[in-house]
């Protein structure tokens, strides 16, 4: 049974984010809030009865803030607005973030502070509940007064304008509106503004990525665990004493989970007194490095979820005191931050890795076949594979240059210090993507080296995946198309269907 996420502005979850992303839960809103919107519209339109020069409500935007508009040209100024902002380009959001984007959108402006008319956000609840999808272009945002153009393709679709997707279908977005039944609106003071005012959509893109890396992060564990394994490693660097003293939390959180991951290991026994020494890093230095990846991304969960309830459009609506100030909550500069930040973490996921596959397929570390062909020489096995991950990675290490660094002025020097948020969320995006693939051969490339341990098994949590695994992805006996067996498990991560500890 489909769940219902209700919005009020005050308490949207990343986890509701991600649920109406895939459309598993409708949207409803609840009436406290509505009570709240209502107010801060009437201050609104006391303003603009009295004809008072209020930014965004009687004036232009941005250089043109001094210019005073006629009040019968109100809602022709706010079309306007929404037209000559629709400057999106290159490809569309995919249809999860356009879902994230309009749930963000509609919470922001529930919470009460933006002065539009209830009906624009019940409008952007209708979209969502009857999946009308503007098609967002996800280039032209530098997310100063936070995503300007983005969020213009989103308030044409409103209007009738602009392009969307419908049942399977692109058109126009009169149409797609019509079709659904859901009637457009036409924007009154400061309601356009209001819609396309605000850093949503690098938000959202932030929210569903962080999402994915959460998971990432534990499938990253299993795979370390059957390397560690398929590599006949200690769990000495594990032992709870090791990370009580240097109490960081995400570095406890990860040895515990290794450590339970292997425990009662056959292969991990059958070498207990073998007299090595130490590891090599990427094998002892996992709760270290993974650890301060998940420190990293619950900072940016923080941040995250502190931003999709809060007010960020500009000026701001406050009926408590009676006023309307214009200030700067639409600068992206927390998000831009953090999603620069989760790109160098998830980076550092890929580059580990790496260096666990090469420790796999080097016959002079592993002490196993080289690169865990069975006949090496007549055949490559794994040789190309890691080749394709450092390709990976090091577009990584290129992806995780902060965007948050660069800013350009914009409007005529108005807008003259720039966040950059949403370079840095689509940035993300391409490195959690490329985090997915490698973790995908990680674990290819672990389960054939457990295979050559054989008899003797894993733990039971590691077999599991194995034979998860192993039921898609057969050994290999001789060489093959290699990249078939990578976009089968990337699939898999890609689905969820292989459980990690947290699950």
């Amino acid at each position: 049974m489909k769940k219902t996420v209700h919005i009020d502005g005050h308490h949207l979850t990343i986890e509701e984010v991600a649920l109406v992303a895939r459309r598993d839960a409708d949207v409803a809103w609840r009436p406290l809030s509505r009570r709240a919107v209502e107010e801060a519209r009437r201050l609104v339109e006391s303003f603009v009865a009295r004809d008072e020069a209020v930014y965004g409500v009687t004036t232009g935007f941005g250089k043109l803030s001094d210019v005073k508009i006629n009040r019968s040209q109100l809602e022709q100024l706010q079309a306007n607005l929404i037209r000559s902002h629709a400057c999106g380009t290159g490809p569309a959001l995919s249809d999860a973030e356009t879902r994230a984007a309009l749930l963000i959108r509609a919470n922001v402006l529930a919470k009460g502070f933006s002065g539009v008319r209830p009906v624009v956000v019940e409008t952007l609840l209708a979209m969502l509940n009857a999946d009308v999808l503007p098609v967002i272009p996800a280039k032209g945002s530098v997310g100063a007064s936070g995503d300007l153009a983005p969020s213009a393709h989103i308030a044409l679709v409103l209007m009738g304008e602009g392009q969307a997707r419908y049942g399977g279908e692109e058109m126009d977005g009169g149409e797609a509106m019509a079709r659904a039944g859901i009637p457009t609106v036409t924007f009154q003071a400061k309601e356009g503004l209001a819609v396309l005012n605000g850093t949503q959509i690098m938000a959202a893109l932030g929210c569903l990525q962080l999402f994915e890396l959460e998971y990432l992060l534990h499938v990253a564990s299993l795979a370390a665990a059957l390397s560690t394994d398929g590599l006949m490693d200690t769990d000495r660097h594990f032992d709870p004493q090791v990370h009580a003293v240097r109490p960081h939390p995400g570095q406890q959180e990860i040895a515990r989970e290794m450590a339970a991951l292997l425990r009662d290991s056959e292969i991990r026994e059958s070498h207990r007194t073998c007299g090595r020494v130490q590891d090599p890093y990427s094998l002892r230095c996992i709760p270290q490095v993974h650890g301060a990846v998940s420190d990293t991304m619950a900072h940016a969960r923080a941040v995250l979820e502190r931003e999709i309830n809060s007010a960020t459009d500009n000026p701001l609506v406050f009926p408590a005191t009676g006023e309307v100030i214009s200030g700067g909550n639409f600068h992206g500069e927390p998000i831009a931050f953090v999603l620069d930040f989760l790109a160098i973490a998830a980076t550092e996921l890929t580059t580990i890795a790496e260096r666990r596959i090469e420790l796999l397929i080097n016959p002079d570390l592993s002490g196993l076949p080289a690169f865990l062909a069975p006949d090496p020489g007549l055949n490559s096995g794994f040789m190309i594979a890691q080749l394709t991950v450092v390709s990976l990675v090091a577009e990584n290490r290129i992806l995780a240059h902060p965007a948050s660094v660069d800013t350009l002025p914009t409007s005529a020097n108005k807008e003259d210090h720039v966040s950059m948020g949403m370079t840095a969320a689509l940035k993300l995006r391409q490195v959690v993507e490329n985090v997915r693939t490698v973790l995908a051969v990680e674990l290819l490339v672990a389960c054939q080296a457990i295979d050559f341990r054989r008899p003797l098994q894993s733990s039971a949590a590691l077999e599991t995946v194995y034979g998860l695994i192993r039921r898609q992805v057969p050994f290999m006996e001789t060489d093959r198309n290699i990249s078939r067996d990578m976009a089968i498990v990337h699939d898999l991560l890609r689905d969820r269907l292989i459980k990690t500890p947290r699950q």
